[in-house]
Order: structure tokens, then sequence, then C-alpha cells
């Protein structure tokens, strides 16, 4: 009896009964197993809106989450840009932020040190900024021995990466003219 139980529920079985689903696009394609599955993205508490990080073009991403996890990323059919699509890479994005090789501190050898050391992540950016600040407060020139307008530090300043797409670059630029820095560089060549 449980032969001809597993032969009648099997998927090609239904298909081949006489008035049966012969295409498999119905009842011959459901299990027990499929009846009780769902769209990953109906658990999620809220979706955040976001942008692809990979390239310049700026595809929208709908960002599924549930209890501070990311469940799902997908293209957003609202954008103009994308209109929901995502290529290889951007479909990829959620490995990027929750991957197990993600790195989640910051190598740091302190002055005279021989050793590195794992930092937190916003350890490290408060002492950067804490750093900038202090410099910046130091080294700032308000005016010169004319009294000719400076506004200006010599510091500190900065060298933009090839990893950074042209927005990036953009923001690091405004940044650190806001800071006041005249040595601003940027070796990207895309």
């Amino acid at each position: 009896m449980r032969l001809r139980e597993a032969i009648l529920s099997w998927p090609v079985t239904r298909q081949l009964r006489p008035g049966g689903d012969h295409l498999a696009l119905g009842a011959a394609a459901r299990s027990a197993r499929t009846e009780g599955l769902h769209p990953r993205t109906e658990d999620a508490d809220r979706v955040v809106a976001s942008i692809c990080p990979f390239c310049a073009v700026g595809c929208a991403q709908r960002i599924y989450v549930k209890g501070e996890e990311i469940l799902h990323i997908e293209g957003d059919p609202a954008s103009p840009v994308s209109r929901g699509r995502l290529c290889p890479r951007g479909s990829s994005t959620k490995d990027l932020v929750t991957g197990p090789g993600r790195v989640t501190t910051v190598r740091y050898r302190r002055p005279h040190a021989v050793d590195w050391e794992d930092l937190p992540l916003d350890e490290a950016m408060d002492m950067i900024a804490e750093r900038i600040v202090t410099s910046r407060a130091a080294h700032w020139q308000d005016t010169d021995e004319d009294g000719v307008p400076l506004h200006r530090t010599l510091a500190f300043g900065t060298l933009g990466g090839a990893a950074c797409d042209n927005e990036e670059n953009y923001l690091i630029k405004k940044l650190f003219t806001a800071l006041g820095a005249l040595q601003i560089e940027n070796q990207a060549r895309i």
C-alpha cells in the first residue's frame, strides 16, 4: 500500500493521469512542502529604500528587514533608473552586508607599537573624528599676515582611491572642502 501511495503522489504520475495537469503548471507540481512555502518578504517588519553601492548607475533597492536583520534585497520597481532590476553584482548586496567574510573591525597599530590590534569600527571612527577636529582647531588659518581671508587648514588632506566611485569621491571632496582642507586628491581612473 505504501508503494502505491508513493507512486500516486509522484508528480510525474499526477501529470500523466487522465484529466490531470499534463503541463505540471498546477496541482501536479504541488506537494505538501510547496503548499507551506511563502515569500520571505512577507515576514519583514519594514522595507527600507536604498541605492546599490557597487557602481555609479544608482539602481534603487528595497531592503526587507526583520528584527534589525536583512531578510532580502531586491530592485525597486518604482525606480526610473533600474525599473526593479538588479545586475548580478547588485543582487549580491545582501552578501556584502551580511556575509561571513565581512570585516567588521579596523586594524590599528598604535604609535611606536610593533603589533597590530583590532578595533571596533565605531571606536576607530570616533578616533578619526576626534583627531580631525583637534588638528583643524590647532592649525586653522583664518587669515594670512596681510589680513587676506584664508579659512583653511594645512594639517590634513585626503587621497581618494580607485575603489570609490564618482559619487563617493564627490562626497569626500565636499566633506574635506567643508573642513577647510586644501590637499584633496584622487588617484581613481574610472
